[in-house]
């Protein structure tokens, strides 16, 4: 099983020179990717110049965007930022896409909320499209950068239930799912529905399994900070759901993490994505180590 990073984007102290100094760092250690998230009415820097600053200082790593909320965009311009991550990552590039949760999104960017599953099909096809060469419309000429991969990067789907993961059967290439305490439960039980539902599909492919838990790790009170950055990210939820929510996250020290990826990695995940609740590099030491020692 692989392991990925997040930049710890959504965490307190992100600064001018988090983005590079974490990129850099990730890429220099035993990771297999580094991946940013979308979120707008939040503290959190923009998900496609930081995904463009992640490609230019990294020569190893995947780049993950993880994950690109399309129904919020126009696939003419999502197509051509495609284009252009993918020439600056040198076809490093992967993109996990989905609904998000966040009316408040959609709102700030004048997005229609409502009918959100069949947008993100028609996107998706859309996206497809233009990815392949063929123009916006009739008489145009295709939108550029063509990707360095042909036909553009894989596409993973944010999918969770059993409806959205049949839909996502039909375009994506695998799932990017994600447990809040990184319970191997929970991870099994998302990669067997998906499989169960790209067999009823007729796919002939089995999906890639991506997915994450939040984590905080070389600093001191790592519980606490990882409560408390949970709990702030999932704000929207209302604070007691929230708070009851961040009581259940565990990856708070090297021990219980090291069980958390061997959890994961016998349920059947191809890929862990790292989600740091704080900005500290000492983050990093602590995760190189906790990987290094894996068998």
């Amino acid at each position: 099983m692989k392991i990925g990073v997040a930049l710890p984007q959504m965490a307190p102290g992100y600064g001018p020179g988090t983005t590079l100094d974490w990129a850099r760092r990730i890429d220099a250690g035993p990771f297999s990717s580094v991946s940013v998230g979308e979120r707008v009415t939040f503290s959190n820097p923009e998900m496609v110049a930081t995904l463009g600053a992640c490609a230019a200082v990294t020569k190893r790593v995947q780049v993950l965007a993880n994950l690109w909320v399309l129904p919020q965009h126009p696939m003419t311009m999502v197509a051509q930022q495609i284009g252009t991550l993918d020439q600056l990552a040198n076809g490093r590039l992967e993109i996990a896409v989905g609904i998000g949760g966040r009316e408040h999104d959609y709102r700030a960017l004048g997005a229609d909320f409502k009918r959100r599953h069949q947008q993100l099909d028609d996107k998706v096809a859309e996206l497809k499209s233009l990815l392949a060469g063929e123009p916006p419309f009739e008489g145009a000429d295709p939108v550029g950068p063509a990707c360095v991969q042909p036909g553009g990067p894989i596409i993973l789907a944010g999918a969770m239930g059993p409806k959205a993961m049949r839909r996502a059967a039909r375009w994506a290439d695998g799932i990017s799912s994600f447990s809040i305490p990184g319970d191997a439960e929970e991870i099994a039980k998302a990669g067997e529905l998906a499989d169960r539902c790209w067999a009823e599909t007729g796919r002939k492919t089995t999906p890639r399994k991506v997915s994450g838990c939040f984590t905080a790790l070389g600093v001191t009170d790592a519980s606490e900070a990882l409560h408390s950055f949970t709990a702030r990210y999932l704000g929207f939820l209302g604070p007691d759901l929230a708070d009851m929510v961040a009581a259940s996250t565990r990856a708070s020290s090297p021990e219980v993490l090291a069980g958390i990826l061997d959890g994961a990695e016998r349920a059947g995940c191809d890929e862990f994505i790292l989600v740091p609740a704080v900005t500290d590099l000492n983050f990093l030491e602590v995760a190189s180590e906790v990987v290094a020692a894996r068998p």
